[in-house]
């Protein structure tokens, strides 16, 4: 056990002593400089943040400090720290715009904020912000190697927003706001017309008519049951085979049906 205790003792003193423990003890910049950079090339990225955020305040204006801090802001990308990453690379850009690092710098700035977009159901605010900086990159950089991903990457934001928005419109149909759910999806059709939602927004307003009309009081049932017959006809012009024939079809046999009391 003794021994055990000594073994213990003594890879505990190595450990205390070794290069990195020093560096971190250090009030010499260029001591922490030189073990962050070995942290870094053997992607050791949590210790080199922890160099690099020792000297970031006071680093700025030295010879490395270009070096530095795209090393700092690659490290924080580099273990998923992407608030902080899309902050130091759009900083470096700004503070470097003759690097050569320069363009890679500026799309993992943009690409940062894009791994902060969560899922379609949840609020879309980062979202918004990395189609905003996806676009800037684009539009700055429209030769970049990086581009196709950025398209791609861009594309596949605004598909989200627009499924965000298809659903919070089909959510008044779910709820039974039907007035709603009509204002909601003509303006998401409107919006978005080439959308692959199409079918289903058509259907979901004729859903929305059809309920809305059935449950008027009688001085607004006959035009609110033109309108559904009207959002019938629509989904049908879209797609005579759409896969909620059987469901569209019962409700325009409603129609026509609480429609004949109005040809007498």
């Amino acid at each position: 056990m003794t021994r055990f205790l000594a073994v213990l003792l003594f890879v505990g003193l190595c450990f205390s002593c070794s290069p990195y423990q020093k560096a971190l003890k250090s009030e010499d910049m260029g001591i922490k400089y030189e073990e962050a950079t070995k942290q870094y090339e053997k992607e050791k990225y949590a210790k080199a943040i922890r160099l690099f955020e020792q000297m970031a305040a006071t680093y700025r204006g030295k010879p490395q400090a270009e070096k530095m801090y795209y090393m700092y802001a690659m490290s924080l990308y580099k273990t998923k720290q992407y608030y902080s990453a899309g902050y130091q690379f759009e900083s470096f850009v700004s503070g470097y715009p003759k690097s050569e690092k320069l363009e890679q710098a500026a799309y993992l700035g943009a690409k940062s904020y894009s791994e902060l977009s969560p899922v379609y159901s949840l609020d879309q605010v980062d979202t918004f912000k990395a189609i905003e900086k996806l676009q800037v990159f684009i539009d700055r950089f429209p030769d970049s190697e990086y581009l196709p991903e950025a398209n791609e990457t861009l594309k596949g934001l605004r598909e989200k927003i627009e499924k965000k928005v298809f659903e919070a419109a089909k959510g008044y149909n779910t709820i039974s706001d039907f007035k709603s759910a009509l204002v909601a999806l003509d303006n998401f059709l409107s919006d978005y017309p080439g959308t692959p939602y199409k079918e289903d927004a058509l259907y979901y307003k004729l859903d929305s008519a059809y309920k809305l009309a059935i449950n008027s009081v009688p001085g607004k049932m006959e035009e609110r049951l033109h309108n559904a017959k009207v959002a019938y006809n629509k989904l049908m012009q879209f797609k005579a085979d759409t896969k909620y024939k059987k469901d569209a079809d019962d409700m325009l046999a409603r129609i026509d049906k609480d429609l004949q009391q109005y040809n007498k």
